[in-house]
């Protein structure tokens, strides 16, 4: 993946979502859209957090999916993130060192895309 670039793999437009949505709401947009995790954004599109299908499994496995909660309560706020112009094997290297399966692209303070285990595996299978 020398020379390769997040822009040129990375999946736009992104799902978002606000942290006052609820996260059944939340489900329900992932499972529309076919997506494995939604980005938490503020009215400026600023990262506030991400929450991934694993997070919900580990709602129901706790028991802490009320149907009144946000996903503001639940997101992930230890997010790491790239850039469009960081090399794809960077990126890789930390989604494989951490277990991490989306890593939100941001420019400057905003949300622009999502770099995926599947956009990766998508590449190369061309």
């Amino acid at each position: 993946m020398a020379d390769l670039y997040v822009d040129q793999l990375m999946s736009r437009p992104v799902e978002t979502v606000s942290p006052t949505t609820s996260i059944h709401d939340a489900a329900e947009r992932m499972i529309r859209k076919d997506v494995g995790a939604v980005v938490v954004v503020d009215d400026a599109d600023r990262l506030q957090g991400l929450l991934t299908a694993t997070d919900f499994v580990l709602l129901v496995r706790d028991g802490l999916a009320s149907s009144d909660a946000t996903v503001g309560e639940f997101a992930r706020t230890d997010v790491f993130t790239t850039t469009r112009d960081t090399p794809v094997s960077e990126v890789a290297t930390t989604m494989v060192d951490y277990l991490i399966h989306h890593v939100p692209v941001v420019d400057g303070e905003e949300v622009v895309g999502m770099l995926t285990t599947l956009d990766l595996t998508a590449h190369l299978a061309r």
